[in-house]
């Protein structure tokens, strides 16, 4: 009798099998999407320092061979150099989609973009790839302690947290692209599993002030990926167990028990990324975003100007008690604009437009955004546990502003760009071709956006990935 297969051995048999021909319409759709929305993050993201930090130092020690294409600056560098610096780009203004466990796309897509561009490979198969590069991720952190998790009637953030489990969609995706077999995709898979980074976001958030490296330096990720593939390919031999027992991943990521059930439950036939997958209608942290909602109806309903507002309170996700949202103040860099809740509240109280913008130095240093914080105070709402517990999906968030002589007030529990049983907080394809219009606009011009737009969202009707990465560039 042979032994059981391991959780690393389904998975690639996962990867091998799957053809774009085998994924339903929502996979389809939901993985051009965020493909569209990568890419528009990553052009917003050019103006700032994290972005064209990412590229520096992508230009510095990968600019040898002209493989793959580094977003909005049209360099070409080579394969590790090029997912190293779009991946800075599509994290460094928050602006990306969430697929739980938290941050999954800038981790995973530069890796297969960069491979599939230059292999001369088709928009299906990227497709496909990244449909696979989401869903496994999304897989294995159903597994492990989540910010969102309730112990004793308590949301409690896990002692150790982070989304290093991306690596294995990372290194699927490559492997789907470069055609491995479903034992060289194992090897893949056991070689990332020894080399993910680890688990600091728990750190992160309690250090401050905050790094500006952020929970996981997305660049490193994508280039991760690509090794554990690429050394698979020469012939390593990976661990095909790096997943399961008592010195699994899970060990050495910091979780508390791992259930191999959760992520192999009908692997193949049901596809659970879609329909969690949130997109950000504000580049800053999720956390916060109810509170973004609330205050920006109230503001439009009632045509409120900055100075005729005496004082604010919002009321949002229980993780808002945390260090990283408490005791921030500063407003030096876009990581801390990012999580500052005073700030963005701020930001939207004086209505500038949710995007780059937010980021740009001279909004930054605003002395009269700056000073408005001091009208606004902040904490968990507190009916926020109680919601959760009944549904997930819940987010619920309250603002209260007093104004002329008035107290102004909007509730919500389920907030915009979250799946959920309110239709309204679906963002539609025309809000998310918006918004990569909005990111892309300092960079190319109406026509080109259009059809970048065009190309993006009928991607299976590419048959090179080479003739795509030209229409994102200056």
């Amino acid at each position: 009798m042979g032994r059981k297969r391991t959780t690393i051995e389904e998975l690639s048999d996962f990867v091998y099998q799957t053809r774009y021909e085998d994924l339903p319409t929502d996979v389809v759709t939901e993985s051009k999407r965020l493909l569209l929305d990568c890419v528009g993050c990553a052009l917003g993201g050019i103006a700032t320092d994290k972005g064209k930090w990412g590229f520096q130092f992508a230009r510095k020690f990968f600019s040898g061979q002209q493989q793959a294409t580094v977003f909005g600056f049209g360099d070409r560098l080579s394969v590790l150099g090029a997912a190293f610096a779009n991946g800075e780009l599509i994290n460094s203004l928050d602006y990306d989609a969430v697929v739980p466990p938290g941050h999954v796309s800038p981790f995973v897509i530069p890796a297969l973009w960069a491979m599939a561009e230059n292999g001369y490979v088709s928009g299906k198969e990227v497709i496909t790839a990244c449909a696979l590069a989401h869903e496994i991720p999304h897989r294995i952190g159903k597994s492990f302690p989540n910010y969102r998790d309730i112990i004793e009637g308590k949301v409690v953030w896990p002692a150790v947290a982070g989304y290093s489990c991306s690596i294995f969609g990372g290194a699927a995706g490559v492997s789907r692209i470069e055609r491995f077999s479903k034992e060289r995709t194992a090897h893949a898979l056991g070689i990332a599993g020894h080399i993910a980074p680890m688990q600091a976001h728990t750190a992160w958030k309690n250090h401050l002030p905050p790094s500006t490296t952020k929970y996981l330096l997305a660049g490193w990720m994508s280039q991760a990926a690509i090794t554990a593939a690429s050394l698979a390919e020469l012939g390593h031999r990976g661990d095909v167990e790096a997943m399961d027992g008592e010195y699994g991943f899970w060990r050495y990521a910091g979780a508390k028990k791992w259930d191999p059930s959760l992520c192999l439950d009908r692997l193949g036939k049901v596809w659970f990324f879609p329909a969690v997958t949130t997109f950000k209608p504000y580049p800053a942290c999720r956390v916060m975003h109810g509170a973004f909602d609330c205050l920006s109806v109230i503001v439009e309903r009632e045509n409120l100007q900055p100075h005729e507002i005496q004082s604010i309170r919002a009321y949002m996700e229980s993780s808002v008690d945390e260090p990283l949202w408490q005791q921030l103040r500063q407003v030096e860099a876009c990581v801390d604009a990012q999580f500052n809740v005073a700030f963005t509240l701020s930001l939207v109280a004086h209505r500038i437009e949710p995007g780059p913008r937010w980021m740009d130095p001279d909004i930054l240093a605003n002395t009269k955004i700056l000073k408005f914080m001091d009208k606004i105070t902040y904490g968990e709402h507190p009916r926020y546990v109680e919601d959760l517990a009944k549904d997930p999906r819940s987010r619920t968030s309250k603002v209260e502003v007093d104004a002329r002589g008035e107290t102004f007030v909007h509730e919500k529990r389920y907030i915009k760009g979250s799946p959920s049983p309110d239709p309204a907080t679906y963002m539609t394809n025309d809000e998310l071709v918006a918004k990569f219009k909005g990111n892309a606009a300092r960079i190319l011009t109406p026509a080109k956006m259009d059809q970048a737009v065009d190309a993006l969202l009928n991607l299976e009707n590419v048959d090179d990935m080479g003739s795509v990465a030209k229409l994102f560039c200056l």
